[in-house]
């Protein structure tokens, strides 16, 4: 056995090192047991330490049968047979892991040995280099001091050399106007000539720096008088002064007055742009290059001389306040410039230009704020840019409006054509062939989503201003006064309130006959109206909402409102159309009673033609209403509602019954029971508000044509014939108008008060018989 192996076999901590990791591997404590496993103290426990077999042999045969007995020793046998293969496997491997183990170990040795060889060489070797190195040190001693010696001598002839040719390299530069590399060379010699300068040699030397130095100031500063370099050569120019230790405030000055008259000139080019020589507007670019122009040009350059006065005369804190004024007061030239340019996008078409256009000049106005800490010229800019966009959303409102009115004159084109009639059903004429709505619900229709589709794409349109992408849009002074007060108040409810004080004002322009305004666009414009309070409204205003997520710091208008507001201009509207529609009928009973003569008329034989024609216009008129409203709610009728004899008929046959004695003092006892009658009738209020339906707008057009007729006849005189003449007509307007209204028996009185009244202004009162007055009105 060698060396190496003696002290590892006869290591008794090793053994122990080696006996622990076992009892590691096979999970045992200290003493051999499993630590989960507590000491049993049961002699009869097989697996315990205290295990005595005769002991157990003794409890088994005093507790268990035969039977019990062999299967006993039948489990053991299987268990012993267990535990022998296993023990086997695990000597089997272990055995394995310990001949793996000593290879490993048997080459660990030789590797060891073979390293210990090559570290001993490896020492002997560094003794002798070191050894080596230090005679060689030895030797060389007194050489080196010597070396060291002569290059200080030789740094030192190289630094008299350099000052010697000082002036002769500050000429060079001159020549080759390389001005930063003979400044900086002189001010690498300049402290060794001013400490050396009580020598004649070095006084020379600086004497003649100092000369050409002045001519090189003298030169810069002609240059930087004539201003004709770029910005770039000019702080450089001023930066080379100020080492030559020129005046700080002299040179700011003129550093400022140099810089101000550049952004000057690209001002003046860009007051030329919004100028052009040409008339024609083609000649003015586009507001997107004007912006880049002055962003590339006069910004870039305000940035710049920002940044070059700051780094050249940072050391001049007094000198701050005169860059400010300097920035702002050019500043608001070009901002000048600027809002004149966009005054000039009037254009509601493609939005893109504008807000690209608006976000590259507030992004790039940026740069000054953070060059600038403190400057008013970023707010003037958020300013400008939300300016333009208020005065952006003015110009779409204006749009909307215009676009609204231009509806409204198509569809009184379309309600002039006759090719348009009350039932939608289209007349042959030139125009029948062009595609257009024909009815009024279409035209209705139409126009509602005519508006609605212009404000989607104006919202479209406005929605670009707070796009994602968009730098301004995401300022909460933008996002949330923009949004609520700019787009839903300004713009959206600003219109919605347009369209109904429009649609009002087509109430106050209405003269006797119901002025140049159709009746059929009243109609149209009280169902337009009401649709807007039922839906449309919130529908706008949801949708505004969503688009912009309004968030409503201010007070804005609400819906109910808005809603109340278009219900009133629905409900004027219609009152309207029943007031005019009322007074076109009226109009005809009223010539048609003052043209005539009635107390010289003949017997009447028909039914007068301007009956029939109230009745074919009222007919007309349900139609129209019932095309865009609902029928509404009617009282039962009688039966014989179209046979219906007036009361006043009845007391007519009372005055014929006594005309013997009908003298000029009997009207007064007839007006008697005419006034008490009415004591006991239901007043009728003439020029009532009108439901939104058909029944009650039918209604009210028919109150105002009969109470026209019932004044109108109570200013004429009738004779018989004429009396008898106006029994015929009512009762041939009895015969079809109570169909339109919500009371039959409204119309029923109206027509027995124009009776009674004709029978009371009669010279000669003698009524026709009910059953003459149903044949010639069935014959008529």
């Amino acid at each position: 056995m060698d060396e190496g192996s003696v002290p590892v076999a006869e290591d008794p901590g090793r053994r122990r090192r080696v006996h622990g990791m076992l009892k590691i591997y096979y999970g045992l404590n200290e003493e051999g047991k499993a630590p989960e496993q507590p000491e049993s103290l049961d002699p009869c426990d097989i697996n315990g330490p205290h295990f005595d077999p005769e002991l157990y042999l003794n409890k088994l045969r005093r507790e268990c049968s035969l039977t019990e007995l062999m299967d006993q020793e039948t489990c053991m046998v299987r268990q012993i047979r267990s535990l022998d293969s296993d023990m086997q496997t695990l000597v089997y491997e272990n055995y394995n892991k310990f001949i793996s183990a000593t290879d490993t170990i048997r080459k660990m040795k030789n590797d060891f040995k073979k390293m210990e060889d090559e570290m001993d060489c490896l020492s002997a070797n560094m003794a002798a280099i070191t050894e080596f190195s230090a005679r060689i040190s030895g030797t060389l001693q007194d050489q080196h001091a010597q070396i060291t010696k002569l290059s200080g001598v030789h740094t030192l002839l190289r630094k008299l050399q350099f000052l010697f040719e000082l002036p002769a390299r500050l000429n060079k530069c001159l020549e080759l106007q390389a001005y930063a590399q003979a400044v900086n060379t002189h001010r690498r010699a300049r402290c060794v000539l001013q400490q050396y300068s009580h020598l004649p040699s070095f006084k020379g030397i600086q004497d003649d720096c100092h000369a050409i130095m002045d001519k090189l100031a003298q030169e810069l500063r002609q240059k930087f008088r004539d201003g004709g370099s770029s910005a770039k050569d000019l702080s450089e120019c001023v930066e080379l002064l100020l080492q030559l230790d020129e005046p700080a405030e002299e040179l700011c000055d003129k550093f400022l007055s140099h810089a101000r008259s550049r952004l000057e000139s690209d001002l003046q080019g860009l007051e030329a742009e919004i100028r052009p020589s040409l008339p024609s507007p083609a000649s003015n670019t586009d507001i997107l290059e004007f912006i880049d122009r002055g962003c590339n040009e006069f910004v870039s350059s305000l940035c710049l001389v920002i940044t070059s006065y700051q780094e050249l005369f940072i050391n001049h804190a007094q000198k701050g306040e005169l860059l400010h004024a300097f920035v702002d007061d050019l500043a608001a030239r070009y901002f000048m410039l600027v809002e004149r340019r966009i005054q000039e996008e009037k254009g509601v078409g493609d939005n893109s230009l504008l807000v690209r256009a608006l976000d590259r000049f507030h992004r790039r106005l940026q740069a000054v704020a953070k060059l600038l800490p403190g400057s008013a010229v970023p707010n003037k800019g958020t300013e400008i840019v939300i300016r333009a966009a208020t005065e952006r959303v003015k110009q779409y409102l204006s749009a909307l409006q215009s676009f609204y009115m231009d509806s409204l004159t198509d569809v009184r084109q379309a309600l002039a054509t006759p090719r348009l009639s009350v039932a939608g059903t289209s007349v042959a004429g030139p125009a029948s062939g062009r595609d257009a709505p024909t009815s009024l619900p279409e035209l209705l229709s139409s126009l509602s989503a005519s508006i609605l589709n212009q404000i989607k794409s104006v919202l479209a349109s406005v929605h670009l201003f707070t796009a994602k992408d968009i730098t301004f849009s995401n300022k909460p002074y933008f996002k949330g006064e923009f949004c609520s007060q700019g787009v839903r108040e300004s713009l959206v409810v600003s219109f919605i309130k347009f369209v109904c004080q429009s649609s009002r004002q087509f109430c106050e322009t209405a003269g006797d006959k119901g002025g140049s305004t159709p009746p059929a666009l009243l109609l149209l414009l009280s169902r337009l109206c009401l649709e807007y309070e039922t839906s449309t409204i919130s529908y706008i205003l949801t949708l505004t909402d969503e688009q912009f997520l309004v968030q409503h710091h201010s007070p804005v208008t609400p819906v109910t409102t808005l809603c109340a507001e278009a219900r009133e201009a629905a409900q004027k509207l219609l009152n309207h159309y029943v007031k005019v529609q009322g007074l076109i009928i009226s109009q005809m009973l009223r010539k048609s009673v003052e043209t005539r003569d009635w107390v010289n008329t003949i017997e009447p034989r028909n039914v007068r033609a301007v009956m029939k024609r109230v009745v074919e216009d009222t007919t007309s008129i349900d139609v129209q209403v019932g095309l865009l409203y609902e029928e509404g709610v009617r009282k039962a009728h009688s039966s014989d509602s179209s046979k219906r004899t007036f009361s006043v008929y009845s007391s007519s046959r009372q005055q014929a019954r006594y005309a013997a004695s009908y003298t000029p003092s009997a009207p007064m006892d007839t007006n008697l029971l005419s006034n008490i009658h009415k004591l006991f009738s239901e007043r009728i209020d003439i020029f009532s508000s009108v439901e939104f339906n058909k029944v009650s707008v039918m209604t009210g057009i028919i109150k105002i044509s009969l109470k026209t007729f019932l004044e109108c006849v109570r200013l004429r005189t009738f004779g018989r014939y004429g009396l008898q003449q106006i029994q015929v007509d009512c009762h041939y307007l009895q015969m079809y108008l109570w169909r339109f209204v919500s009371d039959e028996n409204l119309v029923h009185f109206l027509l027995d008060e124009i009776v009674g009244s004709a029978a009371h202004r009669c010279l000669d009162p003698a009524p026709m018989e009910q059953s003459v007055i149903e044949v010639i009105c069935e014959r008529g």
